[in-house]
Order: structure tokens, then C-alpha cells, then sequence
């Protein structure tokens, strides 16, 4: 009979989930794992934007890495508005974008190999940083939706387009930030437990369906930092959009040009 339990008590010592390396700072526990490697990713992050200014300020050409990223920014630009049919504040599709690098560089710190037993954990892995992630976007969104609508008119969405809704409209902002932050640490703590579960096979046998994983793990990292950076994107494209309902607002660039109709 013990032989039973001690099987499955392996499985979970390697498999622990949210357990993190964590050090004390005025009372407070800090997950300093997570810390470590998000801090790794904001450095590469910024020193790839220092390594294109100084590039450009040097030479007064922009460098190939740069004509790139800026034609990546303008071109999603575009086709935001071209799909959307009204005009997204200029600061959401370089945020976006951003936000699309640091996750990457975060997802993909767990595939670099090191001295710890599990690897560096990718910090996206942590709930806590994702959550962080999804408020700097909810945050920003609803500050300017109420610019843009005005206070009145931001509430009066919420009881759109019956007053019976408002509970359920109300409901579905506020899950806003747990199902972006939810998705993707979810996608990111199944490949620490697929790992971990790599991790019980036999040495002979582990460095093919590691190597298979490491491919699928690093086209998964791509893929949720692509999908938070499209919501991103699209939250703030509907809290941009003005109702039909009423006048319309005077443009916020101070134009005075009518929005888009939206058809």
C-alpha cells in the first residue's frame, strides 16, 4: 500500500504551483524569483530601446532594428483603425507593443537554461505580475473612456442596451482584468507543470520530449503575448468608440472632424 502513495507523492513535490522562492522586506513577502527575472526581461527590453536611440542619434539614420519596429507600430496602427473605424489614442498601439516584447522576453526567460533545478521561472508564471500587467491596462482604459464619453455617458453604457443588463454589464467590467491576467498565467503554469512532469521520466529517455516541449513552450509564448497585446488593443478600441446614442463629442485630438461612422 505504501508504495502507492509514494508515487503520487513525488508527482506533487515536483509539481507545486504559485510556490515561489521569497524573501521578507518591512513585513512584506516578496516573491523575489519573480522579481529577479522580470527585472532580467525589463533590462534586455530597455536596452534594445537605448541600443536604437543611440543608433539613430549616432548616425542620423535609423537602424534597421528600428525602421522595423516603427513600421510594425504604424502598420497596427492602420489596421486598427481601418478595422475599428474610429481613431485610438496615439499611445495604445506602441503600449501594446510593448507590452507584446516583455511578455515575450518573460515567457521565454523559462527556456533559458541554468543553475536552478527547474529553470529560471518565467515571471508571466507568477499571478501576481500578471494581474499587475492586466490593471496597467484596465486602468488607462476606463480613464480614457470616461474622458472620451464624459462621466455621464460612461455610466450610462452600463444600463446599454437595457437597464436590466447594468448588473451583468457591471459584472463583466470588473472580471476585465482577471480573465486577461487569468489567461495568460494559466497557459504559463501548464508548461511549468508539463515540465515538471518531463522531469519524472527516465534520463535516457527525456531529452527528446524536452526538446519537443521547448518548441511548443516557446510558439506558446509568442502566442499569449501576441493574444494580450490584441486585447489590449481592442479594449481600448471599444472604450474609444463612442455610442450612437446622442450628439457626438468633439474630437479629442481638438480637430473638431467628426468620428467614423461605424456601419
Amino acid at each position: 500500500m505504501s508504495a502507492h502513495v509514494s508515487a503520487p507523492h513525488v508527482v506533487a513535490a515536483n509539481i507545486e504551483v504559485g510556490v515561489h522562492e521569497t524573501v521578507k522586506v518591512f513585513g512584506l513577502t516578496l516573491n523575489w524569483d519573480t522579481i529577479l527575472t522580470s527585472l532580467i526581461a525589463g533590462v534586455v527590453l530597455l536596452g534594445l530601446a537605448f541600443y536604437m536611440r543611440a543608433k539613430a542619434q549616432a548616425t542620423g539614420v535609423p537602424s534597421k532594428l528600428q525602421l522595423i519596429f516603427e513600421g510594425v507600430v504604424q502598420a497596427v496602427n492602420k489596421q486598427v483603425e481601418e478595422s475599428m473605424g474610429v481613431k485610438v489614442a496615439p499611445y495604445v498601439v506602441p503600449m501594446a507593443v510593448t507590452l507584446f516584447l516583455y511578455i515575450l522576453l518573460c515567457n521565454w526567460i523559462g527556456l533559458i537554461p541554468s543553475g536552478h533545478p527547474e529553470r529560471l521561472p518565467a515571471p508571466t508564471a507568477d499571478i501576481n505580475l500578471a494581474l499587475a500587467m492586466a490593471f496597467v491596462v484596465i486602468i488607462p482604459m476606463n480613464i480614457m473612456s470616461i474622458r472620451r464619453r464624459g462621466p455621464k455617458r460612461f455610466v450610462k453604457h452600463f444600463f446599454q442596451p437595457y437597464a436590466l443588463l447594468f448588473p451583468i454589464n457591471v459584472i463583466e467590467e470588473a472580471v476585465k482584468p482577471f480573465t486577461l491576467a487569468l489567461r495568460l498565467f494559466g497557459n504559463l503554469i501548464s508548461g511549468a507543470i508539463m515540465v515538471s512532469l518531463l522531469a519524472l521520466m527516465p534520463a535516457f529517455a527525456l531529452w527528446l520530449p524536452q526538446g519537443a516541449w521547448k518548441l511548443i513552450d516557446a510558439a506558446v509564448g509568442v502566442i499569449q503575448a501576441f493574444i494580450f497585446a490584441l486585447l489590449t488593443i481592442l479594449y481600448f478600441g471599444f472604450a474609444a468608440a463612442v455610442d450612437d446614442h446622442g450628439p457626438e463629442p468633439a474630437s479629442s485630438s481638438g480637430s473638431g472632424t467628426p468620428q467614423p461612422v461605424h456601419h
